[in-house]
């Protein structure tokens, strides 16, 4: 089931801002070049409109793009999946497409760092499809919470499911009707969202924050917030 929406003007990351956001936070992806698939486990770092990766000294698409003079033609995968255990948990699928090249050599000498030339992505979630040129990358930042999001929504999911039963006197009741399970499904800066499963399917709600959140400890000022606006039955947006 899809997002329910009552307000077009709820504020939400702009694609490429998701798409900076899932780099920031990945460590894994894999590249398909030359008609093969390499899984890599490692750490995205933007800049600008380039990738850095890294990758075995002695791996095949190490000596791959060693070999490509102008640049190996590549694909990177990105599977974004939520960390708290819900139906159908792949939020996002991220298709990244560019030119790989060598780096430099690692500090660690056993491996290297690749950079990936951006041409375009396309990040594919449930709710639709989007496209970014290198462009809009460049002019993208990742939200704040990217990082440790994986953290703070097992941590509310994990030891404050009294606070996500608090939230949902902000839904409309009707979402409730069926007694879903209400579990964490994603935040960032402008919000909470929750997944709803029932018997039959599920829905995401989200909840917007009073104000978008700057960092980590602004993030629990924010989920205050939304706390006592559940106690005290005030209404909160929500798509």
């Amino acid at each position: 089931m899809g997002k329910h929406r009552t307000d077009a003007e709820v504020p939400e990351p702009t694609t490429a801002e998701r798409v900076h956001s899932l780099l920031a936070a990945t460590s894994s992806l894999t590249v398909r070049a030359l008609g093969e698939h390499h899984a890599l486990d490692s750490p995205v770092s933007v800049h600008g409109s380039r990738l850095r990766l890294r990758a075995p000294i002695d791996a095949p698409l190490t000596l791959a793009a060693a070999r490509a003079t102008d640049g190996l033609a590549v694909v990177l995968d990105v599977t974004d999946v939520a960390p708290v255990a819900v139906r159908d948990r792949v939020r996002a699928r991220l298709t990244l497409a560019g030119r790989l090249r060598l780096a430099h050599l690692a500090d660690d000498g056993v491996s290297v760092h690749l950079r990936v030339d951006v041409a375009h992505a396309v990040l594919s979630t449930p709710y639709g499809t989007g496209a970014i040129t290198a462009a809009d990358l460049a002019l993208a930042h990742p939200d704040p919470l990217a990082r440790p999001e994986a953290g703070l929504l097992t941590h509310l999911a994990d030891d404050h499911a009294d606070a996500l039963a608090v939230l949902t006197r902000l839904l409309d009741p009707a979402l409730l009707a069926d007694r879903p399970d209400v579990r964490p499904l994603a935040l960032d800066r402008y919000g909470l969202v929750l997944r709803l499963d029932h018997p039959h399917g599920h829905r995401d709600v989200r909840l917007v924050f009073p104000e978008p959140a700057a960092d980590t400890e602004d993030f629990g000022h924010r989920m205050h917030d939304l706390l006592a606006a559940a106690r005290s039955a005030l209404p909160a947006h929500q798509i």
